[in-house]
């Protein structure tokens, strides 16, 4: 059964470490506790980038999916953001 589409979407694809990571925190700093943050990216260090990012922050890494050269990751923001 596929998840709740995600409140916001953010497609970082193209660019590389660390911008992925700052524009996904920069994003998520401005959406409420809870939300689901979409994020689309090529950056082949992402995976391991955002797995961090989350247990660092608090953040939730709900999903990660690959198709092709794109990465999925949805991530339910913290319900106090860690930073």
């Amino acid at each position: 059964m596929p998840l709740s589409p995600a409140a916001t979407s953010l497609d970082v694809t193209g660019l590389t470490c660390p911008l992925p990571i700052l524009k996904a925190r920069k994003a998520l700093s401005t959406l409420p506790a809870g939300a689901l943050l979409e994020v689309l990216a090529t950056d082949p260090g992402s995976i391991e980038d955002f797995a961090v990012f989350c247990r660092a922050t608090g953040h939730l890494l709900i999903e990660q999916t690959t198709s092709g050269p794109v990465h999925r990751f949805l991530i339910r923001k913290a319900a106090t953001d860690g930073g």
